[in-house]
């Protein structure tokens, strides 16, 4: 079918092909840091320059200049279109490529991204203003205090209260004259059989899921009363913002941390996650009672090299203890279990006992195969030939998730001491897991030379990805006409526009755009020091680009008086001599040139 792939597909792709695996099976990349670093592909080079972020889930090589995404990588590496490139990414992700007419993107009943997002913000906090309410959200506010929640944490984490009626969210959006097909589309309200709506979510204590960045996409509903025949939580269908196996809950609080830690803690449930915050474990999320998947491990990949599992202590949390471990390893992830004493989970243990037994707990976390073990040993199957068979097949099927030779020989050395049988038996019964070949790299291709562009606008560009605070100083200051670059003025508006989408609008950008963004967003952060701040650096770029401009300006306005006359001339001769007078104003510092700057806006 002709047409273009919409961009909720582009996402999905992009979602499910981490940069570090796809580029990982063209070059052999290594850990610096919170980076990974290889020879670039693209120009002959003896020390590597090529780095991949998968942070921000791009590349950038510091000799050649290529960058981009993940989609930017495989046309380059391959040479092909985009299309050919998403078709590479979506056949190795398992992913249909649909194409339609128009690349918005919308739910299948029309409905926009931007809407789903909108209302789901509005009606988190229409759920935060009933719990709060005196009357309806009385029960609600009790439960909290009785898991020791406070209003201000409720407040943190917008968790909120969907009070015991039909119509909540129905008479709600007829007052805002929000579109009932929206909350539909959101998942919010359900269809009856004999027409008209009911809300999905009554009198439940209420979640607010949130994506990486921070926005509301979906929510969790817990019962309040355990004697309540009804399913213990309810979560929001998926739609086009929500896909419960793409997503863990406190992402976007704990990713800073589980990137300076290089290690996430993972327990189950989101009040358990909100404690371990509470009590300073800010690098914990939570799989939200469903079972790990491998895009939830891509995800974790992205920030962690170690993810350490802290599910309930009884059999269903060991056994998806385990089913965790393998999802997590086949990602290439170094695994640790913690095992929580019966009866607790995380919540209960910090309240009863406080923080330092929740970090007992962590320092006695085992590997993954020193775990499974136990187990078989408290199971007794390693007291019988039978047991123990079963038990090597089953670590060996553990071990052959391991994605590097590296990790399997370690653990195969470890099962074998386990088990306290022939470590070579182990191997040789190992050896029977067939696995790829490596892919090849074609022949370097002679790099082309990087466009350049002004120096000044590219810092601009860096100051505002790396300090995205002084963003506001230089949007109030700066419109985009300034900008002489048009690929520098392109990033600039997207950057103003939306900066939050930045990273999924570069995509439908220039060539030139994507490596241009790339290389902003990869530059390492400029330390500063005494008085020289981000917003001193800003100011400065905003005056030079401005004092450039006006000098454009008046050298225009000369080649024009030198064929003007009369009026024309004294008009203009006005005109040079205004415009000399800012230039002189712009040279002597912030104070003077604020009121021109401003007038440059306007």
């Amino acid at each position: 079918m002709s047409g273009i792939i919409p961009k909720n597909l582009i996402e999905d792709i992009r979602a499910r092909c981490d940069v570090v695996e796809v580029l990982g099976s063209y070059l052999q990349l290594k850990r610096a840091g919170n980076t990974f670093r290889a020879l670039c592909p693209f120009h002959k080079e003896k020390t590597p320059s090529f780095h991949v972020n998968p942070q921000r889930q791009i590349f950038h090589c510091f000799g050649c200049g290529e960058g981009g995404d993940v989609f930017k990588f495989v046309m380059k590496y391959e040479n092909v279109d985009f299309g050919a490139a998403a078709r590479i990414l979506a056949q190795r992700a398992g992913v249909r490529l649909e194409f339609e007419e128009s690349g918005r993107e919308r739910s299948p009943g029309g409905i926009e991204k931007d809407a789903l997002l909108r209302v789901h913000e509005d009606v988190a906090q229409l759920y935060h203003r009933c719990l709060l309410d005196e009357k309806h959200g009385a029960a609600a506010r009790k439960y909290l205090a009785g898991r020791e929640l406070s209003l201000e944490n409720a407040q943190d984490f917008l968790i909120g209260y969907a009070p015991d009626r039909w119509d909540t969210l129905l008479l709600w959006a007829e007052k805002k004259q929000v579109s009932v097909k929206l909350l539909e589309a959101a998942g919010l309200v359900v269809a009856k059989e004999a027409g008209g709506y009911y809300d999905r979510f009554r009198n439940r204590l209420m979640f607010s899921i949130r994506d990486e960045l921070g926005r509301v996409i979906a929510f969790s509903g817990r019962v309040m009363n355990p004697d309540e025949k009804t399913a213990k939580y309810v979560n929001s269908p998926e739609t086009l913002l929500f896909k419960k196996g793409r997503l863990l809950f406190a992402l976007d609080r704990a990713r800073r941390a589980i990137a300076d830690e290089r290690r996430a803690i993972l327990c189950e449930g989101q009040i358990d996650c909100i404690r371990c915050h509470l009590a300073g474990f800010t690098n914990v999320v939570a799989s939200q009672g469903t079972a790990l998947t491998e895009d939830h491990a891509r995800l974790l990949k992205r920030y962690a090299d170690e993810v350490l599992i802290v599910l309930d202590a009884d059999t269903a949390g060991q056994n998806a203890a385990l089913r965790a471990a393998e999802v997590l390893l086949a990602a290439g992830l170094s695994i640790r279990i913690a095992a929580l004493p019966a009866g607790d989970d995380p919540d209960s243990l910090i309240r009863k006992q406080g923080r330092e037994a929740f970090e007992r707990v962590l320092a006695g976390a085992v590997g993954a195969l020193d775990f499974q073990a136990g187990l078989m040993r408290a199971r007794g199957e390693l007291d019988s030939e039978a047991g123990k068979n079963r038990s090597a097949r089953a670590m060996l099927e553990l071990i052959a998730r391991a994605p590097t030779a590296v990790q399997r020989d370690l653990l195969l050395h470890q099962a074998a001491e386990l088990l306290q049988v022939s470590e070579e038996a182990l191997r040789q019964d190992a050896q029977r897991v067939n696995r790829p070949p490596p892919v090849r790299a074609p022949e370097a291709p002679p790099p082309a030379k990087p466009v350049a562009h002004p120096p000044g606008e590219v810092s601009l560009l860096e100051l505002i990805v790396q300090h995205p605070d002084v963003a506001a100083e230089i949007e109030k200051y700066l419109p985009p006409e300034l900008l002489t670059d048009a690929d520098c003025r392109a990033i600039y508006r997207q950057l103003r526009a939306a900066p939050e989408a930045f990273s999924a609008a570069v995509t439908a950008m220039s060539a030139e755009c994507q490596r241009l963004a790339a290389q902003v967003q990869m530059t390492p952060t400029r330390v500063m020091g005494g008085e020289f701040t981000p917003l001193q650096a800003a100011r400065d770029l905003v005056l030079a680009i401005a004092r450039a401009a006006l000098e454009r300006q008046r050298v225009a306005k000369k080649q024009q008086r030198e064929t003007a006359t009369g009026a024309v001339f004294d008009q203009l001769t006005q005109e040079i001599s205004q415009l000399t007078l800012d230039l002189t104003n712009l040279r002597q510092g912030w104070a003077k040139a604020e009121m021109i700057l401003a007038s440059l806006v306007v």
